[in-house]
């Protein structure tokens, strides 16, 4: 994924926490379509309005960069560990199996 995920990342948030866009512009004092326009991945803000979204959203940049920095690949593994060790035993076996198999079979 390129620089649009930061968009895709931004709205999946903005629904988790049950916000409308125009909800969003009017916490951050953006237009609602700006905010459009940057979920749709045509705008990067710049930092200072980056940083208003994220602390609109209750959200660190390290989970809505995770696509776009070469060490966010450690988050995402994080975060799916912290999803894997919730499932019931039976199912985490399956998962690290196919896991296993992926790696096994890579490079």
């Amino acid at each position: 994924m390129g620089l649009e995920s930061i968009g895709k990342h931004i709205s999946e948030f903005r629904h988790l926490r049950k916000l409308r866009q125009e909800d969003l512009a009017e916490i951050t004092g953006l237009s609602t379509n700006y905010i459009g326009a940057v979920e749709r991945g045509e705008k990067i803000p710049s930092l200072e309005t980056f940083i208003d979204i994220l602390n609109a959203l209750s959200v660190s940049a390290d989970v809505v960069l995770s696509d776009v920095l070469q060490e966010g690949y450690q988050v995402k593994a994080t975060k799916l560990s912290d999803q894997i060790k919730d499932l019931p035993v039976k199912d985490q076996k399956r998962i690290f199996d196919v896991i296993e198999t992926l790696i096994k079979h890579s490079g």
